[in-house]
């Protein structure tokens, strides 16, 4: 970018001003900002498209005598949207991930009217259930942004689901709650998202043996995760994977090409790491 002769003259006070780390942060933070815009915009006119719940699809039937590859089968994916939305959030993510050789993708929409995070994962049970059973497969894998990673948790943490869920992975999901919007406690979802409520100190309680494998990826933008490090799943009992995200916000997460990676990453490990051996680091996408 050019900059002009009228604007060279602040520069040597911008700088004492702003320390060059926090300049960066704030310009970082600008395009964060520009781009949950952008994406904002994008979702208010697909949002019409996912209000009606989507029908149920069928595996495509191999033809005869064509050659097949002695390969297992990858498990179903099911999308689970945030709070107040629905599963139109997920279609550049569910085109990634069919392109990508999954087969078998559903999202589940929860009615807006939802009042209980207990309710919306029992919910979720019953559809996880309906599909191994339609598709033959033991085992799902799911991905959940916001409060519907939250959903998904409390379902395979507190209502067995581990039996059915190989891999959750969250986007922006407040695991140990969130104080942003305090106003927003008029609702009792919200409220069953502030840190120290009863569900969220039920998912602090004890849960040796349990199968699923739970990626969270959060972002250091995420304005409506207070603090930052609550989109972390930090459980002893759980075997999870926590993945820093620089340079996108709460939005861009089920959006973002290069989450959209990631995701297909943890989804594909057939076999994950142990907490130990398990990678760390972070993912910079802006």
């Amino acid at each position: 970018m050019m900059v002009t002769r009228a604007v060279q003259p602040l520069l040597p006070l911008c700088q004492r001003m702003f320390p060059s780390r926090l300049a960066g942060l704030s310009m970082a933070l600008l395009k964060a900002t520009a781009l949950e815009l952008a994406i904002l915009a994008g979702h208010l006119l697909l949002y019409p498209s996912g209000i009606i719940q989507e029908r149920h699809a069928h595996a495509l039937p191999i033809p005869p005598g064509a050659a097949t590859l002695p390969t297992e089968a990858k498990p179903p994916v099911i999308l689970v949207h945030g709070f107040i939305d629905n599963r139109s959030v997920f279609v550049l993510l569910r085109r990634n991930l069919a392109q990508h050789g999954r087969q078998h993708i559903e999202s589940l929409n929860y009615s807006p009217l939802t009042c209980d995070i207990r309710t919306a994962a029992k919910l979720l049970g019953r559809h996880i259930e309906e599909l191994c059973e339609r598709t033959g497969q033991p085992r799902v894998d799911v991905v959940g942004h916001s409060l519907g990673g939250l959903i998904a948790r409390y379902y395979v943490q507190r209502l067995g689901g581990d039996l059915h869920v190989r891999t959750l992975v969250t986007l922006g999901t407040p695991h140990s709650g969130t104080r942003v919007a305090p106003l927003a406690n008029a609702h009792p979802i919200v409220r069953q998202m502030r840190p120290g409520s009863e569900l969220i100190e039920e998912l602090r309680e004890p849960a040796p043996g349990c199968r699923t494998h739970f990626v969270s990826f959060w972002s250091d933008l995420d304005p409506l995760m207070d603090p930052l490090e609550t989109a972390c799943v930090d459980h002893p009992d759980l075997l999870a994977h926590n993945i820093r995200v620089s340079g996108i916000g709460h939005l861009a997460l089920p959006v973002h090409p290069a989450v959209a990676t990631g995701i297909r990453q943890a989804l594909d490990l057939a076999q994950p790491a142990a907490p130990a051996d398990a990678p760390t680091g972070g993912l910079t996408v802006a």
